[in-house]
């Protein structure tokens, strides 16, 4: 037995998806990685539900991401047997004693809020509580690495931007809130801005080690010390991409590889995972929610221990939100 807390997924965008083109996927049971099945076989005691629209394909990021939260409080009155959202710690242990999933609501990309603390607290009411700042475009909070990174070199800048006045703002008022920063797809500098300007742990939902897989999504060996040092801690991505440099071989083992190095440059205090599902490509090894157990076997295999494998796979990320969470 073991429980499995996931940092971010996609789902919820693609229900809405599904909603505007007519067809009838829902959260109970659908086509995508998670649904309810999937999520009771993977053991899950919580599941992070991202608010994500790209930039480029809405007029109004706003009103989308106001859709997007409505699709996902339909999707909760309709599962309310099952599983519940919760906005604390305590409501999340709350629902384990009832035999329900937790379902948390959180934002990537800051854009809808328009860099405005009002609208910032609008959503802090709608429910949301951790918001990856930057998607890959940059927006009024911050930059993304993306912004950085050239495609024909493949080198990503040393010369970057990181918040913007307006993100600083932003980000102290998100601590005051009680609303967790997520610096995954931000810059190095985003990441060493929030570092500054915060005082709280924060995390990287859904970021593998850039010294393993040199990809300009993943986190170097300096931005994994600090963010462990700060108490922070950092989902680990199942996008096969991200995992090794070509893409190739064993999923899980890359898996167990990036974990094993998070574990010798943060600790194991600073390891959680953030699977990215219906937001990255399906591969056969871990196909869905379904399948975690595959992963806690493999760790199970390469040494690591029951206390480890607890904090991996749902300790480090309940006690982050038992301290931010409010």
């Amino acid at each position: 037995m073991f429980n499995t807390v996931d940092m971010h997924c996609d789902t919820i965008m693609k229900i809405y998806q599904s909603k505007q083109q007519g067809t009838a996927e829902r959260l109970r049971r659908n086509t995508y990685q998670i649904d309810r099945e999937k999520l009771e076989k993977g053991e899950y005691l919580l599941q992070n539900f991202a608010l994500f629209m790209d930039m480029k394909e809405t007029d109004s990021p706003y009103t989308t991401c106001k859709e997007m939260i409505q699709c996902f409080h339909e999707e909760m009155a309709d599962n309310q047997d099952w599983i519940s959202p919760v906005t604390t710690y305590e409501e999340i242990l709350t629902n384990q004693k009832n035999g329900k999933i937790s379902a948390l609501l959180t934002m990537e990309e800051g854009a809808p809020i328009q860099g405005e603390l009002k609208k910032l607290e609008e959503f802090y009411k709608d429910g949301v509580r951790m918001i990856t700042l930057t998607w890959n475009y940059p927006n009024e909070i911050g930059y993304p690495n993306a912004a950085f990174f050239d495609e024909q070199s493949k080198i990503l800048s040393v010369n970057q931007k990181g918040l913007t006045k307006q993100g600083i703002a932003v980000v102290q008022r998100m601590e005051e809130l009680g609303m967790i920063i997520d610096v995954s797809h931000g810059s190095d500098q985003l990441v060493e801005d929030v570092l500054t300007y915060t005082n709280k742990p924060f995390v990287a939902s859904h970021s593998n080690a850039r010294a393993v897989c040199p990809h300009f999504r993943n986190l170097s060996d300096s931005l994994i010390k600090k963010i462990a040092e700060r108490g922070g801690v950092i989902g680990m991505n199942y996008c096969d991409l991200f995992i090794t440099e070509d893409g190739s071989g064993s999923l899980i083992e890359g898996l167990v590889t990036h974990i094993k190095h998070f574990r010798d440059i943060g600790g194991i205090d600073c390891i959680g995972l953030g699977s990215d599902f219906d937001g990255i490509p399906v591969t056969q090894e871990l196909i869905d929610a379904s399948t975690v157990s595959k992963l806690h076997q493999a760790l199970i295999q390469a040494g690591f221990s029951t206390q480890e494998l607890e904090k991996i796979f749902y300790g480090n990320v309940l006690r982050l939100y038992k301290e931010v969470l409010r």
